[in-house]
Order: C-alpha cells, then sequence, then structure tokens
C-alpha cells in the first residue's frame, strides 16, 4: 500500500474517532442535563413536600394545644367574677362537651396523625364523660383502626370495653377484656384490665368468672393499687 493510501486511511479513522467521540460527548451530555433536571425536580418536590409537611404539623399542634387548654379549663365563674385568669367552664360536663368537639375537629383534620390519633382518642373520653356513649364508641373504634396494636390502639380497646360493658354489651365487653389480659408484655397494667374484667363479669351475672379474676389479681398482683377493691368486690360476691 502506497504511503498517501496510508495517510489518508490514518486520516479518515481519526475522522470516524473525533466524530464519535463527538457524538458521544453530545450523547452524554444530554443525558447529564436529564439527570440534573430530573434531580433539580426530585430535589424541589422533596423541599416543597417537607414545607407542607412542616406547615401542617404546625397548623395540627396549634389545634391540639387549643384543645389541650379547653380540657385543662378551670370549672367555675367567669373571670371576671373572681378575677381568676384563664378559660373557665360553669360545669365539668360543659367543659368536657367542649373539649371533645376540639378534639374532633384536630382528629378530623389529620386523622392519620399521631396527634390526630391522639386526639381522637381523647375525644372519645370526653364523650364518655358527658354520657355519649354511641359517639365515644365510635371515637374509641376509629382509633383502633387507625392505631392498630400501637399503644393507643389498646388504650382504646380498654376504653371500648368500658362503654361496651355500660351499655349492657358485657359479652363484647369480655371478649375484649380477655384478649388485653393475655398480653403479658402489652403497654397496659394488667391488675387493671383484671378489676374492669371482674367487673364486667359482676355486671354479667357470671359471679364464679367474676370471683375467679377477682381472686387472680388479689394473688398475682398484691402491691396493685385494684387490690382493696378487688378484695372487697370478691367479699361481697362470696356474701351474695
Amino acid at each position: 500500500m502506497k504511503r498517501t493510501e496510508r495517510q489518508r486511511l490514518k486520516q479518515d479513522e481519526l475522522t470516524l474517532f473525533t466524530r464519535h467521540a463527538r457524538e458521544t460527548l453530545e450523547e452524554r451530555r444530554r443525558e447529564l442535563t436529564w439527570i440534573v433536571v430530573a434531580v433539580v425536580v426530585i430535589a424541589a418536590g422533596a423541599l416543597g413536600y417537607l414545607g407542607w409537611r412542616n406547615h401542617q404539623q404546625g397548623r395540627a399542634n396549634m389545634l391540639l394545644a387549643d384543645a389541650l387548654a379547653v380540657e385543662q379549663a378551670r370549672v367555675g365563674p367567669p373571670a371576671d367574677a373572681t378575677g381568676a385568669p384563664g378559660l373557665a367552664f360553669p360545669t365539668e360536663h360543659d367543659r368536657a362537651q367542649a373539649a371533645a368537639q376540639k378534639f374532633k375537629a384536630v382528629a378530623d383534620a389529620f386523622p392519620s396523625t399521631d396527634d390526630g390519633i391522639f386526639s381522637r382518642y381523647q375525644e372519645a373520653s370526653n364523650l364518655v364523660a358527658v354520657g355519649d356513649l354511641s359517639g365515644a364508641a365510635r371515637a374509641y373504634q376509629q382509633v383502633i383502626d387507625r392505631a392498630g396494636e400501637g399503644i393507643y390502639g389498646q388504650m382504646a380497646r380498654l376504653g371500648l370495653a368500658e362503654v361496651q360493658a355500660r351499655n349492657g354489651q358485657y359479652e363484647q365487653a369480655i371478649t375484649g377484656l380477655k384478649a388485653l389480659a393475655q398480653r403479658k408484655d402489652g403497654p397496659l397494667p394488667i391488675d387493671g384490665i383484671l378489676m374492669q374484667l371482674g367487673l364486667a363479669y359482676r355486671d354479667a351475672g357470671r359471679t364464679a368468672d367474676a370471683q375467679q379474676t377477682f381472686n387472680r389479681l388479689i394473688d398475682e398482683f398484691p402491691d396493685s393499687p385494684f387490690n382493696g377493691d378487688a378484695k372487697r368486690e370478691r367479699d361481697a360476691l362470696n356474701k351474695a
């Protein structure tokens, strides 16, 4: 092969290589541009979400603080009559009713958050205080549905059992309380659950089961604050 032809071939190869390199660089540059754009969009979205979440959390905290202020308000004459500062309600019933409405507002606005679940539980507790047992049962069930096996879920189960017993639904209450009493590693005090279970058995007319439950509380939890009440209930059943 002649020297001039070899030089031409080398030049052609160099030209092809240069063109290929340029095309590759342009392609990679476009890919890099799209990657940068995607990263910027994702980052902007994340920052926007964090800002929105912080805003929502701040609003939830404000509403919850307002509800707690109502729940802890003074019962008595208004401030201008006594000179005592702060919010006041004429009766405990009025205070509990107002608190239930405040907590309901928080729970309705933020149902899946910790503040919302806590507020729904507080709504239920205050509804029990005003005697709205059907409303309390619905609120407790909503907590159970949201909180699952968490502490508020178990506390709501205990509250629901109390409501069921008050409504005369003794077997439903007993079933729920027995399930809670079997959770040895649960966050709720077993002695308190046993006390409520014994009372539910008593009210359902199941005297033997009530006596057995009170005896278990007395034997297994000698230092329990419920021990004295359990002994009185057991002795009363023995005399009946």
